[in-house]
């Protein structure tokens, strides 16, 4: 049933069409278009219910089509498609199993593993097993909080290429910084350094067709993931691509939260001060965030660099700075990696649950998890921002606040401009830094990637940086949570119904 939808679509359009051309508005053209609107509506129903979805998501699905039957057929279209476990990406998953397993069979790393202690080595061993990576021991990593140390540092090492620069972001803004970048890029292209550009065509869709050929005439390849050219019969619009790396020369990598675009650098009048956090890192470990690119560029373009040129480049055998392990997650996977490895960071923690996410719209075994910690007596802390940018996610995430603060988690609204940061800290030692969001569609829709920290100096930087946002934060009391005036309270409840969808 993997096109039915699509073909029915199509065939109603094509009716709809004909019988307007021989009667015109009138002949029953509304009777035809409900009826066979009706029979597409139950098809899509019957095929929700035997992909044995998330009983709640199902029921939300069937509400909406009977309720906005013709909106409801549109928003599926565009959000509700599930081949996750179809032919989609299964060649993309077997392909990149296979290259990660050869790759870390190459690492003898398991004596500092059983010195990390019985909780950092279930982590390891679990993110190893789901996301097919090693551990390094032998990397550097170093956080940078903000638009500017970020941008600064990214400048300073594409200007230090020599073979190599891979790109990989969900949104390209042709703005200031991102101008900026491109002229750099099309000088390192001029230097004979190999530029590759991947983008995702739904994030960046607005990216100006004329920066896209300005670094291809200069010799850059640039390419778009998921390329969409009728969006309602595209079975991919849902899957995005919302990774933010760069590898530069193998040896330096960058992951985190900031897109390109001056916003990210608070230079939006609507929101001020954009406080994010992004990450650095040198050595062995950059080798899996460069395969995560590759694989992922061999995907879009049937063109494969899976060499020592790429892969085994400048990895200075440094120690003593912990674990690093980077994962990638996405609908190609057998298992929602990354979610995993969240909800085994927060049911194994023995002292404290620090969380930041822009958008907090989590599933149950998230929610259930995070309320047992703190029924347990553990530290559990969420910091949201205060201002939203998307409201229908924004007003659905105030509807999990009542039962959280019950159980005894701290929530914290971000009042300096907006937090983009998405972070999760466990008992000061362990952590996780890249783009997932802890909301539906992260886990389950998009291809993300993270870093995970095991008692790493940039560990305990991030719970200094958390501490600091707590400072310019405002605490959410219940009593006063609650005082809420009744349209408010309903708005929320009607983003939370459909947020098993976002």
């Amino acid at each position: 049933m993997k096109n039915i939808v699509g073909i029915g679509l199509l065939i109603l359009m094509l009716v709809s069409t004909w019988h307007f051309l021989l009667n015109g508005v009138g002949g029953g053209l509304i009777f035809y278009f409900s009826l066979i609107l009706t029979i597409f509506l139950v098809i899509i129903g019957f095929n929700i219910f035997l992909e044995n979805r998330d009983p709640i998501q199902t029921i939300t699905w069937l509400v909406i089509f009977c309720a906005f039957p013709f909106i409801g057929f549109i928003f599926y279209f565009l959000f509700g498609r599930n081949f996750r476990k179809d032919r989609i990406f299964r060649q993309k998953y077997f392909l990149d199993k296979q290259t990660f397993v050869k790759i870390s069979g190459e690492a003898g790393y398991n004596e500092r593993i059983m010195e990390m202690g019985k909780h950092p080595q279930q982590l390891i061993t679990l993110a190893n097993r789901l996301g097919n990576s090693p551990v390094s021991f032998t990397t550097e990593t170093r956080v940078l909080r903000n638009g500017e140390e970020t941008f600064s540092n990214i400048i300073e090492e594409l200007k230090k290429a020599r073979h190599h620069i891979h790109l990989e972001y969900y949104i390209v803004r042709d703005d200031r910084i991102g101008g900026l970048l491109k002229d750099i890029l099309i000088q390192k292209v001029k230097e004979g350094v190999k530029v590759r550009f991947l983008y995702d065509a739904v994030g960046s869709w607005k990216l100006a067709r004329s920066y896209i050929d300005e670094l291809k005439n200069a010799g850059a390849e640039m390419v778009a993931f998921g390329p969409l050219h009728l969006p309602l019969l595209n079975n991919k619009f849902n899957f995005r691509n919302h990774r933010k790396i760069i590898v530069i020369d193998g040896s330096v990598g960058f992951i985190g939260g900031l897109n390109i675009g001056d916003e990210y650098l608070g230079q939006d009048q609507k929101f001020g001060s954009w406080r994010d956090t992004h990450l650095i890192i040198k050595g062995e470990a950059v080798r899996t965030l460069q395969l995560i690119f590759l694989q992922d560029w061999y995907y879009s373009t049937n063109n494969s660099f899976l060499s020592d040129e790429y892969l085994m480049t400048g990895m200075p055998n440094h120690h003593g700075y912990g674990g690093v392990q980077l994962i990638g997650g996405g609908p190609d996977s057998e298992w929602t990696i990354i979610k995993s490895i969240f909800f085994k960071m927060i049911t194994s923690a023995e002292k404290s649950v620090w969380i930041a996410s822009p958008y907090f719209v989590p599933d149950d075994n998230i929610l259930q998890a995070l309320k047992v910690a703190a029924l347990s007596g553990l530290d559990v802390r969420l910091l949201v921002p205060k201002n939203p940018d998307k409201r229908i996610v924004f007003h659905a995430s105030r509807t999990y606040f009542p039962e959280l603060l019950a159980s005894g988690v701290r929530i914290f609204q971000y009042k300096e401009g907006f937090m983009h940061s998405k972070i999760i800290i466990v008992d000061d030692q362990m952590a996780s830094i890249g783009t997932t969001n802890i909301d539906m569609r992260s886990f389950h829709l998009n291809f993300e990637v993270n870093a995970f920290l095991y008692r790493t100096e940039s560990a305990q930087q991030l719970v200094n940086d958390y501490m600091e946002d707590i400072k310019v934060s405002k605490e959410v009391e219940i009593d006063e949570f609650s005082k809420r005036n009744f349209g408010l309270k309903l708005l929320e409840s009607t983003c939370r119904l459909l947020s098993p969808l976002l």
